[in-house]
């Protein structure tokens, strides 16, 4: 009966092997010589010129509600699509109650004015 789960054990070790094995590598190949210039923050090609604990502006916080609403949509939207002949009517008025939600929270991005760019 354990020879059934003999390939996924396989499989499981391959896996962390393969995830595992290049850091491993990388960790014990690699050169080691650390220098202030190499320990430095680095952003975007220049020195940082205030605190990491800056306030954002709320636009920033719509776009990423923003992205969550159109990436939930298309996460659910293509299973869906695909086995819409097998679920029925039922899931057809769901989905439409789902993305009723999902233009609910768009209009709302809207109106907060998220989509315009200065």
């Amino acid at each position: 009966m354990l020879d059934n789960y003999l390939p996924i054990l396989i499989f499981i070790l391959v896996g962390i092997l393969v995830g595992v094995g290049p850091l491993v590598m990388g960790y014990l190949l690699g050169p080691r010589r650390p220098d202030s210039e190499k320990d430095s923050p680095y952003e975007c090609g220049f020195e940082a010129f205030e605190s990491a604990r800056m306030k954002f502006d709320v636009r920033y916080y719509l776009v990423a509600i923003l992205f969550i609403i159109f990436d939930l949509e298309i996460a659910f939207l293509f299973p869906w699509a695909v086995a819409l002949g097998e679920l029925g009517l039922f899931a057809f008025w769901a989905m439409v109650v789902f993305l009723g939600i999902l233009v609910v929270g768009f209009i709302y991005e809207w109106k907060k004015g998220a989509l315009e760019w200065e």
